[in-house]
C-alpha cells in the first residue's frame, strides 16, 4: 500500500502490529535511514517544500525623544544599545543600568554616579561624550546617551593577525590615547582602568577613552597625585598595586597602564601573565619580562621607560610624548586591522540598527493609502470634468514637466490641481519619513 509521507498518518491497532513485527526484524541503520520500509516515520522532504518562517518584525521603542536600536554590547553593569537622536538624527549609544543590579556589585552605584560627574564636565576629542542622562523611576532603569562608537579596540585585537596591529596603526591610536590622558591628568582626573576594552573608535576613527568608573578626582587643593584605592584591571596594574602598597601615584598608575597596553598592540602578547591572580600579581611585582626583538630600539626604549618598576623612574606623559618613537612618521607596510563584523551579523560596515524600527515607527503603508486617495480624487475630478461654479469645462492640453520625478495637470482657466508634492513613491514616502522623524 502506497503511503503519502507528506500527509499525516493514522495507524489502526492492526496495522500498528504489523508494523512492531516488522521493526523488530529491522537492522538499526535501515530503520534510521527508512530504506524501503515503507513505513512512514523517516522521509526526505525536499527543500522547495520547506516552510520557512519570517524573522519577527521588530518594534519602534522609544526612550523620551530617542529610538533605540539592536544590541551592541553586554557588560558587567548592564547592556548598551543602538539609539537614534529623532530630533537631529545623530546615532548614540545608550548604556542601560538596573539599580537592582547594580546593588549586587560592590561600589556599583557609586561608580556609576562616579562616572555621570566627570563625564558631565569634560569635554575632549579623546573622551567620551555623556549627551544624556535618562531615568525611569518605575522600572528602576538609568539611561545614560553617549556619542556613538563603532568599536573598540579589543575586538579588532582578537580577530587581528597575532593578535597586534600594524606598527603605524598602533601608533596612531598610541599617540591619540596619549592626548586623551593628558586632558585627564589637567583636570586632576585619574583614569586607573587604561587597557584595549576601554577604548573605542568613533566613526571617523578617532580613539574614544570611555568607562571612567573607577577614575578618581583629585583634591585640587592637596599637592600630588596620592592615591588609595585601585579597582582596575589586574593584567595593567602596576607593581606598587600589585604588591600592596597602601599609598601610590595616581598618574604613575595610568601611564604603566598605558605601556601594557601598547605592548599588547604592537606584540600581541602582555608582559606580565599568570595561571591566577595571585601568580600574576607576583610577576608583576617582581617587574621581569622580555621584549621582543621584532619591536625595534625605539619602541624596545619607549616600553622600558613606561614600564619602569619604581615609579619615581618611570616616564612622565610629556616624556611619552615627545619619545622619537612617537615622533617619528611610521610607514604603511602593511594594511590596517578593521573591524570585525558584529557576533550575529554579517556587515563589515556596522550600518544602523534602528532602520528596521524607523521602517515601524514610520511604515510606508500609511503613506501609501494616501497617496492613492490624492490620486483617485484627482482622476475623479478629471473624469468628471469638474470646474468653476460646478461648470463643465473643456481641458486644456497638459504642460510639459519640467522634472521627469513631478507633473502638473491643468483643468480649465480656473481649477488647477498639481501633483509636482507627490513624485516618485519611494521619494514621498522619504521625504515624509524623515519629517515625522524630526518631529518626535
Amino acid at each position: 500500500m502506497a503511503v503519502d509521507k507528506s500527509l499525516p498518518v493514522e495507524v489502526s491497532p492492526p496495522q500498528e502490529r504489523e508494523i512492531m513485527d516488522h521493526m523488530g526484524h529491522m537492522d538499526e541503520m535501515q530503520f534510521i535511514n527508512d530504506e524501503e520500509t515503507g513505513i512512514p516515520f523517516f522521509h526526505r522532504v525536499d527543500s522547495a517544500d520547506l516552510v520557512l518562517y519570517a524573522p519577527r518584525k521588530k518594534r519602534a521603542k522609544m526612550i523620551g525623544k530617542y529610538l533605540m536600536g539592536d544590541l551592541l554590547g553586554e557588560g558587567s553593569y548592564g547592556k548598551v544599545k543602538e539609539m537614534l537622536d529623532s530630533e537631529n538624527l545623530c546615532r548614540r549609544a545608550v548604556k542601560i543600568l538596573k539599580k537592582k543590579k547594580l546593588r549586587k556589585i560592590p561600589n556599583g552605584e557609586q561608580n556609576v554616579k562616579r562616572e555621570i560627574q566627570l563625564l558631565r564636565k569634560l569635554r575632549h576629542k579623546n573622551i567620551i561624550h555623556l549627551v544624556d542622562v535618562l531615568y525611569n523611576e518605575e522600572k528602576q532603569k538609568m539611561y545614560l546617551v553617549m556619542e556613538y562608537c563603532v568599536g573598540g579596540l579589543q575586538e579588532m585585537l582578537e580577530s587581528a593577525p597575532g593578535k597586534k596591529f600594524p606598527i603605524w596603526q598602533a601608533h596612531g591610536y598610541f599617540c591619540q590615547l596619549m592626548e586623551g590622558l593628558c586632558y585627564l591628568h589637567s583636570q586632576g582626573i585619574i583614569h586607573k582602568d587604561i587597557k584595549p576594552g576601554n577604548l573605542l573608535l568613533a566613526t571617523d576613527g578617532t580613539l574614544k577613552i570611555t568607562d571612567l568608573g573607577v577614575a578618581e578626582q583629585l583634591d585640587l587643593y592637596i599637592p600630588g597625585d596620592v592615591c588609595r584605592t585601585s579597582q582596575g584591571s589586574p593584567a595593567f596594574q602596576p607593581p606598587e598595586i600589585a604588591l600592596g602598597l597602601e599609598t601610590f601615584l595616581g598618574f604613575k598608575v595610568d601611564i604603566w597602564s598605558a605601556g601594557v597596553t601598547l605592548y599588547n598592540m604592537t606584540t600581541g602578547k602582555y608582559p606580565f601573565e599568570g595561571d591566577n591572580i595571585y601568580k600574576l600579581f607576583e610577576n608583576i611585582g617582581r617587574g621581569e619580562y622580555t621584549i621582543p626583538e621584532e619591536c625595534g630600539p625605539l619602541l624596545t626604549d619607549l616600553l622600558r621607560g613606561m614600564l619602569q618598576h619604581e615609579p619615581e623612574q618611570r616616564f612622565t606623559l610629556q616624556q611619552c610624548r615627545i619619545h622619537d618613537w612617537c615622533r617619528k612618521k611610521h610607514p604603511r607596510t602593511e594594511p590596517a586591522t578593521p573591524l570585525p563584523p558584529l557576533p550575529d551579523t554579517e556587515d563589515p560596515t556596522r550600518s544602523m540598527t534602528v532602520v528596521p524600527y524607523l521602517e515601524d515607527l514610520h511604515g510606508d503603508q500609511d503613506y501609501e493609502d494616501e497617496e492613492e486617495e490624492e490620486e483617485r480624487a484627482i482622476q475623479e475630478m478629471v473624469q468628471s470634468g469638474y470646474g468653476r461654479r460646478g461648470e463643465a469645462c473643456q481641458e486644456d492640453p497638459p504642460l510639459e514637466p519640467d522634472d521627469k520625478s513631478s507633473t502638473s495637470i491643468q483643468h480649465g482657466p480656473a481649477t488647477t490641481a498639481s501633483t509636482s508634492s507627490i513624485g516618485s513613491k519611494s521619494r514621498f514616502s522619504k521625504v515624509r519619513k524623515i519629517s515625522s522623524c524630526k518631529q518626535q
